[in-house]
């Protein structure tokens, strides 16, 4: 597992970026879009899909709160302890970086490892993450953004 040092001296790992407010929205897009798809998938009984999606799912919630803050993270890993970090600043009232650990996991041996394993899928849990994030978004301001890049990288 990658710490968050490690991952500030990695190349695509934790940076600064401009925060955006439109690539965050379009994070959400894609959670909100991929959601639709999880639908469609579940009904085809994939579990390599359905894990992969709803991970995925997950992922670009997280994406969207770190792009508004203007974090960037290109490696799973270090988003994972992006979120840990952010949950620790009092960001998410939820264990957001844990529940996308186990997702990525359960898609990696899915996915990769060919294990088939059973998929626990909750769509209005999702749904509701969705709407979650997108109001942590809403509700940052540029002084709460401004802090928490300074702490992040002081």
């Amino acid at each position: 597992m990658a710490s968050l040092e490690w991952c500030k001296k990695q190349k695509d790992g934790i940076d600064l970026a401009e925060a955006s407010e439109n690539i965050a929205e379009d994070y959400l897009r894609n959670a909100e879009e991929s959601l639709r798809v999880l639908q469609k998938v579940m009904d085809n009984g994939s579990r390599i899909w359905t894990a992969t999606m709803k991970y995925y799912i997950e992922y670009f919630c997280i994406s969207a709160v770190l792009y508004r803050i203007g974090i960037r993270s290109k490696i799973h890993d270090c988003t994972i302890e992006a979120a840990e970090f952010l949950q620790d600043q009092g960001l998410f009232k939820e264990d957001i970086a844990n529940r996308l650990r186990k997702s990525k996991e359960l898609r990696i041996e899915n996915q990769y490892n060919l294990k088939n394993r059973p998929v626990d899928v909750d769509i209005d849990d999702l749904r509701e993450l969705i709407l979650k994030m997108k109001k942590i978004k809403d509700d940052l301001t540029e002084d709460r953004v401004n802090e928490i890049r300074s702490k992040l990288f002081n």
